[in-house]
C-alpha cells in the first residue's frame, strides 16, 4: 500500500490569491552586520484560507508576518494583496499578537473595539458602538462590553483582540502565535473559537505557530519553513485534520511527516 502523499495541497490554480508572497527575502540590518531572516520565500493564500506558517524559532515566521503587515520592506521579491503591492501598514491587514497588552487599559472592551473603527474607518460614535456590540456577541463577550482589560483573563483579552480585528473587516487577519502564552486548556478553547469564527465570517487567516499540532488543527494549508534563514521546505494540505481527528492514524502520520521534514536533514 502506497504511503500517503501529504505534499499535494488542494489549491484551485484558477483562483486569484488574496495574498501573494513572491520570492521574498528579508534582512535585518544593524551597525555591525546584516542578518538574513528569509530567503526567496513564495506562497499564495486564497480567500477564506486558514494558512499556517510553521517552523522552528529563527526561521523568519514572525518577520514574514511583519513584512505582510507592512512594517518592514522586503530586500528582494514582492508581497501583493488582491494584486496590489504592499508598501506599508493598512487596516486591510491587521495583526493579533501573543502578548496580552494589546488593549488600551483606560478604555472599556467596547471602547477598545470602537476606537479603531472611528479612527481608521471614519465611523461615528454610535456606528462604532453598534459594530463593537455585533462582534462582541459573535465572540461571546457581550456581557463584558463595559469591563476594563485588567478585569479579564488572558483568554478573554485575546478574544477581545480578535474581535477588534474582525470588527475592522480586514481582507486578511494576521496572527502571530496568539495563543502561545495561554495554558493548555485555554489554548484549546481559543483554537476551537477561532475555527468557529473563521467558518462563521469566512475570514482569510494567516497564522504563525511553532506547534505542529496547532498547525494541523488551525490550518487547511501549512507552509513549512527551514531553519535560519527561512526557506520553503514544503507545503501540505491539512484540510482533513481537526480537533476531532487528532487521534486518527492519518492525522498522526501527517504530524510525523511534518516532524521529519522540519527536523531531519534532507537525504
Amino acid at each position: 500500500m502506497a504511503a500517503p502523499d501529504f505534499e499535494k495541497p488542494s489549491v484551485n490554480g484558477k483562483a486569484r490569491p488574496r495574498l501573494a508572497v513572491d520570492g521574498v527575502t528579508l534582512d535585518y540590518v544593524t551597525r555591525e552586520r546584516r542578518v538574513r531572516a528569509t530567503q526567496a520565500v513564495s506562497f499564495d493564500v486564497l480567500p477564506a484560507d486558514r494558512f499556517v506558517l510553521l517552523g522552528p524559532s529563527g526561521c523568519g515566521k514572525s518577520t514574514l508576518l511583519k513584512a505582510i503587515a507592512g512594517f518592514i520592506c522586503p530586500t528582494a521579491g514582492a508581497i501583493r494583496l488582491d494584486g496590489m503591492t504592499i508598501r506599508g501598514p493598512s487596516p486591510d491587514r491587521l495583526v493579533v499578537f501573543q502578548d496580552f497588552d494589546q488593549l488600551m487599559p483606560w478604555k472599556s472592551v467596547r471602547q477598545n473595539i470602537g476606537f479603531p473603527l472611528r479612527i481608521a474607518r471614519g465611523l461615528d460614535r454610535r456606528a462604532a458602538e453598534d459594530r463593537a456590540n455585533e462582534v462582541l456577541e459573535t465572540v461571546g463577550l457581550s456581557n463584558f462590553a463595559d469591563a476594563y482589560p485588567h478585569t479579564l483573563s488572558g483568554g478573554m483579552k485575546q478574544r477581545v483582540a480578535i474581535a477588534r480585528a474582525l470588527a475592522m473587516e480586514p481582507k486578511i487577519l494576521l496572527m502571530d502565535e496568539p495563543f502561545a502564552a495561554l495554558d493548555a486548556l485555554t489554548r484549546r478553547k481559543m483554537q476551537e473559537e477561532l475555527l468557529a469564527l473563521c467558518e462563521q465570517t469566512a475570514s482569510t487567516l494567516l497564522f504563525v505557530t511553532h506547534s505542529i499540532e496547532e498547525a494541523q488543527i488551525v490550518g487547511n494549508r501549512v507552509l513549512l519553513l527551514s531553519p535560519h534563514p527561512g526557506r520553503v521546505r514544503a507545503e501540505l494540505d491539512c484540510g482533513t485534520d481537526s480537533l476531532n481527528s487528532l487521534g486518527s492514524p492519518t492525522t498522526q502520520q501527517r504530524g510525523q511527516h511534518i516532524h521529519r521534514l522540519l527536523f531531519e536533514a534532507p537525504t
